[in-house]
């Protein structure tokens, strides 16, 4: 009884540390909170675009830091709204999260980068995480040991999973604000960060997983259940262009070209110039979204036009 009773002390020091660093990576300074701030912004604003027909761009980083939303919808001649997110929340948490703002009519296009088009199970680092910190614990079929791991983990202000840097794991002086900066009315940022460390070219060691093509399978009939068409874009990444990694991209095109229309250049977006990236292999600069938004707007245009003719 008297050692319970000199516990007691430390248990509620302990639970007090834990809840101050639940508040902080939740709600104030930790990149989930930053990510939750920015998730419901983009719920707001998207909310607010008016139009019988709006294109939807989904993803992680890669999408959020690559596109120009307002030049696409101006050239495209039907709003455009950048709902890039984090590419650790994964495809099990990011399809539901996304179809909720989706409406008839809607064309959605999906820029998976590979750490989701490669993952076996649909999860991703932060998956647990986000479903914590917009309330929905569990959204995406986290299995219950990783949920109690991770819930704990939401009260470790140190944890690495919520520090390092998204999509590629970059040594920096400093982790940089993901997701803190200002959006825009279309859902893009305005800030773009700088790479503080060598550059290398990308590798994709394997093509996309069964899990994926499956769970993008169900996102199309998800979508398509709400009038909605789904399109598919390879991601844009600073790449090797070695045997294996071609090889693996094309495959990877050829089995989700047969789930939706599938949109690449003719290299399958492996970009090999270094100076139109920004901070991470995905990110680009101002003048490199650009091009990228126009080359997107050439290749949709007729898929556009045809769902608007079918209508």
């Amino acid at each position: 009884m008297k050692n319970l009773i000199k516990i007691i002390p430390w248990l509620v020091m302990a639970g007090f540390a834990w809840s101050l660093g639940f508040f902080y990576n939740v709600y104030y300074g930790g990149l989930i909170g930053r990510l939750r701030g920015m998730y419901y912004n983009k719920v707001a604003l998207a909310a607010e675009v008016e139009g019988s027909k709006r294109l939807i761009i989904v993803g992680g980083s890669g999408v959020h830091y690559t596109v120009n939303s307002q030049l696409m919808g101006e050239e495209l001649g039907i709003p455009v709204f950048n709902f890039g997110l984090d590419g650790n929340l994964g495809l099990n948490v990011i399809f539901p999260t996304i179809l909720e703002q989706v409406r008839p009519g809607d064309v959605v296009l999906i820029i998976p980068e590979y750490l989701m088009l490669l993952d076996e199970d649909g999860l991703g680092d932060r998956s647990t995480y986000f479903g914590v910190a917009i309330g929905k614990p569990g959204l995406g079929g986290v299995p219950p040991k990783q949920f109690a791991q991770d819930t704990f983990g939401l009260g470790v202000p140190s944890l690495r999973q919520l520090t390092k840097s998204t999509i590629d794991i970059v040594k920096q002086v400093e982790v940089p604000g993901y997701y803190a900066d200002p959006i825009t009315d279309w859902g893009d940022p305005t800030k773009t960060w700088e790479r503080k460390s060598k550059w290398w070219k990308l590798t994709v060691n394997k093509p996309v997983t069964p899990h994926s093509i499956a769970r993008i399978k169900q996102f199309r009939e998800e979508l398509e259940a709400k009038e909605a068409s789904l399109v598919i874009s390879l991601p844009i990444i600073y790449a090797s262009t070695d045997e294996r990694t071609v090889k693996n991209v094309e495959k990877t095109a050829e089995e989700l070209g047969k789930i939706a229309p599938l949109i690449t250049d003719e290299k399958l977006n492996l970009w090999t110039d270094v100076n139109l990236f920004a901070d991470t292999h995905y990110h680009l600069k101002p003048e490199a979204k650009v091009i990228r938004s126009k080359e997107l707007v050439e290749q949709l245009q007729p898929i556009i036009q045809s769902t608007i003719s079918n209508k």
